[in-house]
């Protein structure tokens, strides 16, 4: 692909709180290991690991979320 690849965000506490793209879950802390992150239209979302279970299918077919 020649796209880019974006660099991640402001760490700390400058950062946007984390919050799961599909149901609104917050991890207890840091970005667990477990979630997901997908870049959609310039965009970087995170998705919990329950969400990214129920979809996987979708996600490694690289559809975007708004199709699952």
């Amino acid at each position: 692909m020649d796209q880019p690849t974006p660099h991640p965000g402001p760490s700390g506490s400058e950062a946007q709180p984390v919050v799961c793209a599909s149901c609104g879950t917050r991890p207890p802390g840091e970005i667990p290991p477990t979630w997901t992150c997908s870049v959609e239209n310039g965009t970087r979302q995170y998705f919990c690991v329950d969400c990214a279970r129920a979809n996987l299918r979708a996600i490694e077919g690289r559809l975007d979320s708004s199709w699952w």
